[in-house]
């Protein structure tokens, strides 16, 4: 498949734009609803920075790493042709390797050091699916997609699939939007992400879901945004700061110091590195 990748963000960029304005239109007109959805210049500049890094990190090292896929896919086990039925299962073993991305993303601190950037502000709103990692190269988001390539999908294929799932998520982030009914059952939809995002004790490690909701219900990771309890956002550790260098790299410098410092055994440091993100050697926890 001839596939520009360039050229489909480019042409879904208006499109963020003007769901943005839409939503700061509506709130600007309804000022006491939803009051941790309202922009900020601060906030909003943080995500647009962490955005722009974000893709500047994808364009340097997506070269290698299609070079990579490619290579792999020398090896692949079957020639998939190019049907709707065979796109149609890429996009459900794509959503289905995302949400085991994404659950680890939140259990392994390795990868919670770039993906909590994304759950950093203590607002929620259309601009917070921009609030992305330039570390995801490194935390080894592009590993999960390999199983794809090895199977016989093209891997220009495999990075599109990605890129509208991800473009699906955008939509989600947003809490105008109430509930959508049956929808809710098979898809992810903003009051799923919801309470993905908030750090409320019910709702951490919830949800992590991409465009389909069924592998949370499938693996009892499922919960329902309560009427009763607001979602609180942000992060358990709060990082009280705009600085898009700092909220990109902070839990890195935190996770080498606790795993490098002074005292501590083999084990203890690889759990530091690759174990439950709070996890500490005098505290309970996930291990």
């Amino acid at each position: 498949m001839d596939f520009d990748v360039g050229l489909l963000l480019l042409l879904l960029t208006p499109v963020y734009f003007i769901t943005i304005a839409a939503e700061l239109y509506w709130l600007r007109k309804h000022p006491g609803k939803y009051t941790s959805a309202h922009y900020s210049w601060r906030d909003f500049f943080s995500n647009a920075s962490l955005g722009i890094f974000y893709q500047a990190s994808e364009k340097l090292t997506g070269v290698f790493v299609l070079a990579i896929y490619y290579s792999l896919f020398d090896f692949r086990l079957f020639d998939i042709p190019a049907t709707a039925w065979s796109l149609a299962l890429l996009f459900l073993l794509q959503d289905f390797l995302y949400y085991w991305f994404h659950r680890a993303s939140h259990n392994i601190r390795w990868m919670w050091a770039s993906h909590v950037a994304h759950h950093s502000s203590q607002r929620l709103n259309f601009s917070t699916a921009f609030r992305q990692s330039l570390t995801y190269p490194i935390s080894g988001m592009w590993l999960f997609w390999v199983p794809l390539v090895m199977l016989g999908f093209p891997p220009e294929t495999v990075v599109m699939v990605v890129l509208l799932n991800l473009f699906y998520q955008f939509f989600i982030h947003s809490q105008l939007v109430p509930k959508l009914g049956w929808f809710e059952w098979a898809f992810n939809t903003p009051r799923h992400h919801r309470v993905h995002h908030a750090h409320n004790a019910d709702y951490i490690d919830k949800n992590f879901g991409g465009i389909l909701i069924i592998w949370d219900r499938l693996f009892g990771t499922f919960v329902e945004e309560k009427e009763t309890e607001a979602c609180r956002y942000g992060i358990p550790r709060q990082v009280n700061t705009y600085n898009p260098v700092t909220l990109t790299f902070h839990e890195w410098r935190d996770m080498f110091r606790d795993a490098f410092a002074p005292g501590k055994t083999l084990g203890q440091r690889f759990r530091h590195l690759f174990g439950y993100p709070d996890w500490q050697p005098d505290t309970p926890g996930k291990q």
